[in-house]
């Protein structure tokens, strides 16, 4: 506790706030031929001596706007700029007291390109059509720092503790270098590597899939896409970054990524080694932690269950060889071994009583990865585009572990007991490509699309089991030691044609058909041990089985979209005739189930613009998806002693209806704003485990139809920020709660279930110029369940959470950085802690011309880390501990190296430090900008 409270004195002792006198400035800008408010305009206050930045900001949609400047006693300009607007600009004597600047009035230019900007200096922002496109220079940083601080500057960009992205309140999925993936689209290792001095202009639009961008479609998705162009002169060189570490109880830390730019073509290398717990690339500085928890293309995504050993590597070439043909790869190589000791409790709750099981494992788990990626683009001629992009995967995963289980009813009887030992190891090859070609005519969006798809995956496994099982209530014991020789192949392949062809300028008819094949075989193999022969050599029929499933479907399709700006409106109707053919071979018996089903689908989307950050959305879907073979055929599934299943000839397809419905409402000028999302799901008819249970425990289970059940979910996020001189004030809240009918089938009973939940959230980033960030969050979870006809009425159960971020800078060279979380569950099972804090500290310091810094990090500093989780379903409770990573203490050495153009890597006595510590000295005294 001690600790704690010292920890948070230090903190507030570390800096302190400086009033400094300031003023308003304000006005309002129109349109000077429509009189209309221009909603997004750039303004920006400049020195006229040398073009120095004081201020910006953007006016809001009544075209108003207001900014704090720090006074300022020598003449300055006034910018003004909005596309397809002629530039407005005008000097005033300073900034000495509070202003109202009235009406600015900006004139139209004719003849104006539409995605042109006239301008003698470059804005902050400019809006081209679709595009929001930010002028990096105009918004300054660290000449150190890296591209995610640029982003946290930028009006309307929101970075949250966990690395995600927002833009005016829609989030990012997509983020490129020069239009390009950087080692995978997620874009995580651009954004914590690149230099932000390189940057030049940041875009973001609309997210778009290559058929989208091919078709040159609007977007279908809610999400952005994030577009990072490097300057010009700076786009040849290279920069890296080097880390090695090793700490206490043998924790080892190293990695680098370097990277060559050489205008049209790029080069990247990245490696990684470590024992705790990294997956990733991303080397940071401050809290030396990986933030990027599932990397991609590029690397393993693990478990954050037990303690991983990780190696990885990984290769990137890209070329733009002609304006006709770009090509880029990547080959990348991953190995990781974890450890887990598991203990879990789990609780099946049943119309008849309730069964607990507790169990225990020791396991080891080795993944290796090889992935090889291609894309191809060529342009034959000027209207043909071909896109071919093939990607390959060889994998290996080992997994051998021991483990028990005893089971008990309610009132604490034994059932049964199982304990053994498991070795298993599978081989995964798997090719993927696609082919797509678009044909584009002299006629605006009419346009030709093919392209093709095709899987082709082989995943053999080969395994060894022994257990034991012993029932208490028949006395029986039941031995296993055995192997499993199994074998699993895919091909799949879909081709599609699409034709659009422009009835109107806002509207469009579209038309075409696709063609899918799916052939699966599952050939399954299982021998006893011979105590005779020492051997495997006893077939097992009754745990071997082979199965083949094909589904072929033609599907013509047609769709109609319309858009003016203002409002849009797409539908699209897909009809299948699906032929469906399953076999089975199981204990000398064929099974030949044979089907046709007729298949309709829709998808409507209404979209209504209220102006450039308001919308409101409204989506519907049906689909219909069909049984497995798995789910379908009568073959025994004896492979667990516990459960056995089977199939069910008679299943119905599952068939669903969507609705979803989002509305935004942001404020660029404020940087603050709300969205508000709805998602429905209505279906007629579904698929579910009926599970019926044995006196002693076991139980056997196979599938049934249920109809009438439904999900929906309400989400709601709001945030603000707030800048007053050195002070930045971000924050926010979130709301998620959840609402479901649904319906299960155990021991031969229907029951109902109504589940409930709900999550809020808020969260606060303060920032007091480069010298202090803390960022305190707090979520609660709550689910509660009721019933009927089942054993128990109903069961609920909460959680809390607290963190707190901070990091404080001393100088240019000293970084302290702390994380704190706090975990507590108000229902946790016997044996398992419901609480536990953790906190993480680092310290940094920066030398030989910011080159190479030295850390010392210490992960877990109260030595209270936890694994618990509680995890509920609508039939169950499960209370699970795991190994995981405690305390352990770390010296890191990071090593950077940079040179572009020419550049020099900055130091403290290079010219860009003289223009940073100028930047900085007019900041105290009279530059400061209100975004």
């Amino acid at each position: 506790m001690f600790k704690s409270h010292f920890l948070v004195l230090f903190l507030f002792l570390s800096f302190s706030f400086f009033a400094q006198e300031s003023y308003f400035i304000q006005g309002q800008v129109l349109d000077i031929n429509t009189q209309q408010p221009l909603e997004a305009a750039n303004v920006y206050f400049s020195v006229v001596k040398d073009s120095l930045k004081l201020g910006a900001t953007s006016t809001d949609n009544t075209g108003r706007f207001r900014i704090r400047l720090k006074k300022y006693d020598n003449p300055t300009f006034l910018n003004v700029s909005f596309v397809g607007h002629e530039n407005y600009k005008d000097e005033l004597a300073g900034i000495t007291e509070n202003k109202d600047l009235g009406t600015i009035y900006l004139f139209s230019t004719e003849n104006i390109l539409k995605d042109v900007v006239i301008k003698t200096t470059a804005p902050p922002i400019v809006v081209k059509q679709d595009t929001l496109e930010y002028n990096a220079a105009s918004f300054k940083v660290r000449p150190d720092d890296n591209v995610d601080a640029v982003l946290k500057e930028l009006p309307g960009f929101v970075i949250d503790d966990e690395g995600k992205i927002t833009v005016n309140g829609k989030e990012v999925s997509q983020i490129l270098v020069n239009g390009k993936a950087f080692f995978g689209k997620d874009g995580a290792v651009a954004l914590q590597n690149l230099p932000a001095d390189i940057i030049n202009k940041i875009q973001v639009s609309d997210f778009k899939t290559k058929k989208e961008e091919l078709a040159g479609d609007d977007a279908a998705s809610d999400f952005l896409s994030l577009n990072l162009t490097i300057d010009k002169k700076k786009n040849k060189g290279y920069f890296g970054k080097f880390l090695g570490g090793y700490g206490t109880d043998d924790r080892y830390e190293g990695s680098f990524l370097v990277n060559q730019f050489d205008n049209k073509q790029r080069i990247s290398a990245v490696g990684s080694t470590n024992n705790i717990n990294l997956s990733g690339f991303s080397i940071d500085e401050a809290f030396g932690e990986d933030k990027n928890k599932s990397n991609g293309d590029v690397g393993a995504t693990i478990s954050r269950k037990g303690i991983t050993r990780t190696n990885l590597a990984g290769f990137n070439y890209f070329n733009e060889w002609s304006d006709n043909l770009e090509t880029t790869g990547d080959y990348s190589y991953d190995n990781s071994l974890n450890n887990n000791a598991k203990k879990s409790t789990q609780t099946r709750f049943l119309p008849t009583g309730n069964i607990t099981t507790k169990s225990d494992s020791d396991a080891k788990t080795e993944n290796t990865n090889h992935k090889i990626n291609f894309e191809i683009e060529y342009k034959p001629i000027d209207n043909v585009q071909i896109v071919f992009e093939p990607r390959f995967r060889k994998a290996n995963f080992k997994n051998n572990g021991s483990s028990s289980s005893v089971s008990t009813n309610e009132v604490g009887d034994l059932l049964n007991e199982n304990k053994g030992t498991t070795e298993r190891s599978t081989d995964l090859l798997n090719f993927d490509n696609v082919i797509s070609v678009n044909k584009s005519f002299e006629k605006r969006s009419r346009n030709l699309i093919f392209s093709m798809t095709n899987n082709n995956s082989k995943n053999d496994l080969l395994g060894f089991n022994k257990n034991e099982i012993k029932s208490y209530t028949s006395g029986k014991t039941n031995l296993r030691n055995q192997m499993i020789d199994n074998s699993v192949k895919r091909d799949f392949y879909y081709a599609q044609v699409e034709f659009t062809e422009p009835i109107s300028k806002v509207i469009r008819f579209r038309v075409g058909a696709e063609y899918k094949w799916d052939n699966k075989i599952t050939d399954e193999k299982t021998f006893n041990f011979d105590t005779t022969t020492e051997g495997y050599s006893i077939f097992n029929a009754a745990q071997s089985s082979y199965i083949s499933s094909n589904q072929s479907s033609i599907a013509p399709k047609m769709g109609f979209f319309y858009n003016d700006n203002v409002f849009s409106f797409n539908v699209r109707n897909t009809t299948s005739l699906v032929q469906y053919d399953n076999y089975s071979f199981y204990l000398n018996n064929q099974t030949k189930l044979k089907s046709n089903y007729f298949i309709p689908e829709w998808h409507t989307q209404f979209k209504y613009k209220i102006d450039k950050s308001n919308y409101a959305l409204l989506k519907y879907d049906y689909r219909v998806n069909l049984p497995t073979a798995y789910q379908l055929l009568p073959v025994l599934d004896i492979s667990s002693t516990v459960n056995t299943i089977i199939g069910n000839p008679d299943l119905d397809p599952i068939k669903k209806h969507s609705f979803n419905f989002s509305f935004r409402n942001y404020n660029m000028q404020k940087r603050s704003g709300y969205s508000i999302y709805m998602k429905a799901d209505v279906v007629d008819s579904d698929i579910i485990s009926a599970r019926t249970y044995a006196e002693d425990g076991t139980s056997n289970t196979t599938f049934i139809n249920i109809n009438n059940i439904y999900k929906t979910s309400l989400s709601i996020y709001w945030n603000n920020y707030i800048k007053k001189e050195l002070n930045t004030y971000r924050y926010g809240f979130g709301f998620k709660t959840d609402y479901s009918f649904d319906k299960g089938f155990v021991n031969n009973v229907f029951y109902d279930a109504k589940i409930l939940s709900f999550a809020p959230r808020v969260y606060l980033s303060y920032n007091y110029g480069k010298l202090l960030t803390i960022s305190p969050s707090y979520s609660f979870l709550y689910n509660e369940s009721r019933y009927r006809n089942f054993s128990i009425d109903s069961r609920l159960n909460a959680v809390h959470k607290l963190n707190l971020r901070v990091t404080n800078y001393f100088g240019e060279s000293w970084v302290l950085s702390n994380d704190f979380g706090y975990s507590y569950n108000t229902n946790s099972g016997t044996g398992f802690q419901n609480q536990y804090k953790l906190w993480n500290m680092s310290l940094g310091y920066t030398f030989l011309d910011k080159t190479l810094t030295a850390r010392i990090k210490v992960f877990d500093i109260l030595n209270q880390n936890q694994g618990y989780t509680r995890s509920i379903t609508e039939t169950s409770i499960r209370d699970e501990e795991n190994t995981v990573l405690k305390r352990y203490g770390m010296f890191s050495l990071i090593y950077k190296i940079k040179n572009f153009g020419g550049m020099k890597p900055p130091g403290p006595n290079s010219d860009k430090d003289k223009n940073f510590g100028r930047n900085k000295d007019l900041d105290s005294k009279s530059k400061n900008r209100e975004d």
